[in-house]
């Protein structure tokens, strides 16, 4: 449905639609699982699941074509609306994802995410779905792994827009996409929150790691900068005092200067902002799928780029079970979450992904996936203790990745 009914198109359209090397195959996302067409069949495997959540993103350019108020697409609204209808109709709570990526291309010909005009027209858009769909939706997430989002785009440039600036964009974007998320956790505070009674967070991916050699000093540094650039660089702002872990500042600093910026090539937050960004989630979501081992790697050569300022090399376990980048260690998410309980103040915390990619072609003989979701629910279990007396709800909502993941 990615032109039907009204819709705009959005950054991924464009993007899969030039085609060329960046595309798998020259696939695009034109029909997708059809989830549009199919939500009746969709419905039918809800309930015969029994699923008692269900978690889908809002597509911004189909309620709001060119990404504004101005124009608002009707069609696109009775969508969802069936879609929530249905799933309160059978008992299911939505879980609703207001940005997942995928941007309006008219806001990205206005600058996108490295314009701060992007706060406020986010503000806008979330301010629209809050008072459309919030009289029964209880639970948002902002933005979807703001930390994948803006690496993958604007790091490396395999996501959409697609031009990658190595070491500085991706650090631009992502100030903005915290602040955005602030800007409309305050909305939903103040307009929406006494009346709808609903909660507001983001999620953020996070992987564990675990230094490659434990008894080593500076690999054991190397997995602290790893987790404050990774993890800690989204949640420590929102979650504990509206700014970036020191070590994250430090680092973007020092390097900056070793490269003959005049500044760091981290942007700052004023003393407003960090006031306005502490204190905006109400709950923790966090999505993992799997654990690297972390090696220190001094950028002795001062080379520009993200994972240099990290200092660290990254890689997998080869005695690890693996499919595509997904490795199956269970116990990191344990230990994930015990470092977000110790970490964050013993927030409530929802895994709003977890899950291991069938191969291409799928079959139905799933038997590496039902295993991982049996080990990873033992080690949940393993500190089930623990973790309910530290009043933890955990929901696990298995995800079913796409058949294949190519760079």
């Amino acid at each position: 449905g990615w032109d039907a009914d009204g819709k705009g198109p959005c950054v991924w359209d464009t993007f899969t639609h030039q085609g060329g090397e960046r595309v798998f195959k020259n696939q695009t996302g034109d029909v997708a699982c059809g989830s549009y067409t199919l939500w009746e069949e969709d419905l039918k495997c809800i309930k015969q699941l029994g699923l008692t959540h269900y978690r889908f993103s809002l597509s911004w350019s189909r309620l709001l074509p060119d990404g504004t108020t101005g124009f608002i697409n009707q069609k696109g609204i009775d969508y969802y609306n069936k879609i929530i209808d249905d799933l309160l109709t059978n008992g299911v709570t939505p879980i609703v994802t207001l940005y997942h990526f995928d941007l309006p291309q008219a806001l990205e010909d206005q600058g996108g995410w490295l314009s701060e005009a992007i706060i406020e027209s986010f503000d806008k858009y979330a301010r629209f779905c809050f008072s459309t769909f919030g009289d029964r939706v209880k639970q948002w997430i902002t933005i979807n792994e703001p930390n994948i989002f803006a690496v993958m785009a604007y790091e490396f440039g395999v996501f959409p827009p697609g031009v990658p600036h190595v070491g500085t964009k991706a650090y631009q974007a992502a100030h903005n996409l915290i602040k955005a998320h602030a800007r409309s956790w305050h909305s939903y505070d103040s307009l929406f929150r006494k009346e709808q009674k609903g909660m507001v967070s983001l999620s953020v991916f996070a992987g564990w790691v675990e230094p490659a050699d434990p008894s080593s000093v500076s690999d054991q540094e190397a997995v602290k900068r790893a987790m404050a650039f990774q993890l800690d660089f989204f949640a420590k702002p929102i979650f504990i005092d509206g700014d970036y872990p020191e070590v994250v500042k430090s680092q973007v600093a020092l390097m900056s200067k070793k490269q003959g910026y005049s500044s760091s090539r981290l942007p700052e937050f004023t003393e407003e902002e960090k006031r306005m960004i502490k204190g905006t989630a109400d709950f923790f979501a966090v999505q993992y799928y799997t654990t690297r081992l972390v090696k220190n790697q001094e950028n002795k050569k001062g080379e520009l780029g993200l994972l240099q300022d990290v200092e660290v090399e990254v890689f997998p376990d080869p005695s690890w079970i693996s499919l595509n980048w997904v490795c199956v260690v269970p116990w990191g998410i344990r230990k994930l979450l015990k470092y977000i309980k110790d970490t964050y103040n013993n927030p409530v915390i929802y895994i709003t992904e977890n899950g291991f990619p069938q191969g291409d072609p799928t079959s139905f003989d799933d038997t590496q996936r039902w295993e991982y979701f049996r080990q990873t629910f033992q080690e949940l279990f393993k500190e089930s203790v623990n973790f309910i007396s530290s009043n933890i709800v955990l929901l696990v909502t298995p995800f079913i990745q796409w058949n294949s993941f190519h760079i």
